[in-house]
């Protein structure tokens, strides 16, 4: 239980599951296995078109960031990520779509991984639900009294502000980088609290301040694995249709809730 809470505050870009539950490394068979980590991989990998610039201070960045996530509403994205296990020196390459949006009652999230194994994910009023098709199974999880922490860490990437990573983080500007033809801030944080930092205890973020999102999000972890998301056709601000934050289930989908 305690591995696949991280799992899935690990792929809305936090472990705030892992802050209320001081969580072990997620392994196969948790929620990971569904795409619902941060992805992982050479940040070189993917980001071949970036090239270090000038640019604005920390504290421009910050407050840009604070302005634009004031106007933050929605956001769609393709995803392309690679979870790198050190262990085993392996990549676990997946991709799909994931979908954010704020709501009066706080954040809706949803990820449609596509290959190469189909599964779906929806965060929607503090609960979890896990989709696996193949085994047409539904897993619920509620986030319960860790809601709050679980939506502020899944606005990392989306929507953020400078005043929460603030808050939360120890912040660097490394520099500027030019990702898919946008000119982004390249921060690292460092978590200010112990149990985060346990799970991951570095985080590199490619800022997009105007927009408050990030092109590509890089986890590390102690145990040497890490992870990188990198975010392409971004939408901000447009409609989102409610089908994308429902599971595709059938009349038969057995529903599970692990105690």
């Amino acid at each position: 239980m305690k591995s696949i809470l991280r799992s899935t505050a690990l792929f809305f870009v936090c472990s705030s599951f892992a802050i209320a539950q001081g969580a072990a490394p997620a392994r196969a068979g948790s929620v990971s296995d569904a795409g619902f980590l941060a992805t992982a991989g050479q940040a070189a990998s993917l980001g071949g078109n970036s090239a270090t610039q000038a640019g604005p201070d920390l504290k421009t960045v910050l407050a840009e960031m604070n302005k634009a996530a004031a106007a933050f509403k929605s956001a769609q994205a393709d995803f392309e990520w690679d979870q790198y296990t050190d262990i085993v020196k392996e990549h676990d390459v997946q991709k799909g779509q994931i979908f954010f949006r704020r709501t009066k009652n706080g954040i809706d999230a949803a990820v449609n991984v596509r290959s190469p194994e189909p599964k779906q994910v929806t965060f929607v009023d503090g609960q979890l639900k896990l989709y696996q098709p193949r085994i047409d199974q539904v897993t619920v999880y509620k986030a319960g009294a860790n809601r709050a922490d679980v939506e502020s860490f899944m606005s990392l990437g989306f929507g953020a502000s400078g005043d929460s990573l603030a808050r939360n983080f120890d912040i660097k500007l490394e520099g500027w980088e030019t990702v898919d033809g946008v000119k982004t801030a390249k921060l690292e944080l460092t978590p200010k609290n112990d149990k985060v930092k346990s799970s991951i205890n570095r985080i590199l973020l490619w800022v997009d301040p105007q927009r408050a999102i990030s092109l590509k999000q890089q986890f590390f972890e102690p145990s040497g694995d890490y992870r990188l998301t990198h975010y392409t056709n971004i939408k901000v601000n447009g409609n989102i249709s409610d089908k994308e934050f429902r599971l595709n289930t059938k009349s038969t989908t057995k529903v599970v809730q692990p105690q």
